[in-house]
């Protein structure tokens, strides 16, 4: 008998696409309430509304999206990012 596999999601956001980081008070709930892996750092909070480049995605074990952006450090969410007027989310 084969084990069923759930495959991950995608990605939401490409590699080169244009996203913002959400409001500041969503990102404190989200730093407030995330208990695993890769916690938001209190120095991120002052990115803010920025917008960015993706530079890389990455899955964590377990399916959760991760994600570098050039110019503003820290591994972030994608529950912390979202469409920028440029972005290419699929």
């Amino acid at each position: 008998m084969t084990p069923t596999v759930t495959p991950y999601n995608p990605a939401k956001f490409l590699v080169g696409s244009s996203v913002r980081i959400k409001p500041r008070a969503e990102l404190e709930t989200f730093q407030r309430e995330w208990k695993h892996h890769h916690p938001l750092q209190g120095d991120q909070l002052s990115y803010a509304g920025h917008t960015a480049t993706v530079k890389a995605a990455g899955m964590y074990h377990g399916g959760d999206v991760l994600y570098q952006l050039s110019d503003i450090p820290g591994t972030w969410h994608e529950v912390c990012l979202e469409v920028s007027e440029s972005s290419h989310a699929v």
